[in-house]
């Protein structure tokens, strides 16, 4: 069990002065920095980043009364997955006082329809704005759709637009979770990187909030996961391809970028360029062809994260290395310390 404490609600400041906790394959630990990343890797070796943009997906609004006997209702909306336009999928809380075709009212001259209520518990609203106007008027009313486990602690605010935003994101934002791992990379230690004359290279994936959600069984069955748009481009698969080849490693930062790597491995055990949705779900026993080494924050018991983490590790040797970072204090989760795996 994970002591409360332990859960870290902001990162430490600067966010490449993290803790690095260094697993190597035969099991031995070691405790390190962020900024000592460089030491355990050789020049040549390639670290792949995603550079998704987080969208300040959680908004406030208003459900109005629906005749002069109702009262307004507050309502808080966290976008889920981009439908199509304007259509998103949502959780919006309360729910049950939301019907299709009410209005959320979130600021001038920005609200959204009820077009949907599913099964699941999620509501399809669709925005009174462009989608050309959209991101703008996120950034002005959103907040950054912090996890569960810290938005329960304390609200999203200001500071959270930089501190839960990579410093290598590109334009498009389309993500409603940060690719965590990331945020531990300020310019000075890309800076340092490129000075160790280890490579970088970048794929995308959108990350849903699906991958804070509790595994289900349906999911275990099926051996697939909640899907994620990622993209691979062909000269990005060519350059690891050949950095491989030549006996450097590849280095995925991050989960996100690990699934993305190993959703486009091909037959012959290279990288394919891809793009488009993946549900790729791995876990102990599974197959890792793209994934030389892992650099990772800590994450959730009985999460399809922590699946992935031991198929690349061995579930022995991670239960280990959490049971080490407990006792030895390390902060958890998004906010958290990192840890670095070698296999």
């Amino acid at each position: 069990m994970l002591p409360e404490e332990r859960i870290a609600l902001r990162p430490v400041t600067p966010q490449d002065a993290a803790r690095l906790l260094v697993v190597h394959g035969d099991g031995r630990l070691e405790d390190a920095s962020v900024r000592d990343l460089p030491a355990y890797l050789t020049p040549g070796d390639v670290l792949v980043f995603n550079d998704t943009r987080v969208l300040p997906a959680a908004l406030k609004g208003v459900r109005p009364a629906r005749d002069e006997l109702g009262h307004d209702i507050s309502v808080d909306v966290n976008l889920v997955e981009h439908v199509s336009g304007t259509k998103w999928k949502t959780l919006a809380r309360p729910g049950k006082r939301l019907k299709t075709g009410d209005t959320i009212e979130f600021g001038e001259q920005f609200a959204a329809r009820v077009v949907d209520k599913l099964e699941d518990g999620e509501t399809v609203i669709e925005f009174n704005l462009p989608a050309a106007d959209l991101v703008s008027a996120l950034e002005r009313y959103g907040a950054m759709p912090l996890p569960p486990y810290i938005a329960r602690r304390r609200a999203a605010d200001a500071e959270d637009k930089t501190t839960y935003q990579t410093s290598f994101a590109g334009e498009e934002a389309a993500s409603v979770a940060a690719p965590t791992a990331g945020l531990h990379f300020t310019q000075r230690l890309l800076d340092e990187i490129d000075a160790a004359g280890l490579h970088r290279e970048t794929v995308r994936l959108h990350v849903g909030l699906g991958t804070f959600a509790p595994l289900k069984e349906s999911q275990i069955e099926a051996n697939r996961l909640h899907a994620e748009w990622r993209e691979l481009k062909p000269a990005t698969a060519n350059r690891i391809n050949q950095s491989r080849r030549l006996g450097h490693r590849c280095v995925a930062v991050g989960t996100t970028a690990m699934r993305t790597l190993e959703s486009c491995l091909n037959a012959q055990g290279e990288l394919s360029a891809a793009t488009g949705p993946t549900d790729i779900f791995l876990k102990p026993g599974d197959r890792i062809g793209a994934t030389d080494a892992l650099i990772t924050n800590f994450h959730l018991p009985k999460s399809s994260l922590f699946m992935l983490v031991c198929a690349l590790m061995g579930t022995e040797i991670m239960q280990a290395a959490y049971a080490h970072a407990i006792a030895r204090k390390y902060r958890f989760y998004s906010y958290g310390d990192a840890c670095l795996l070698l296999p």
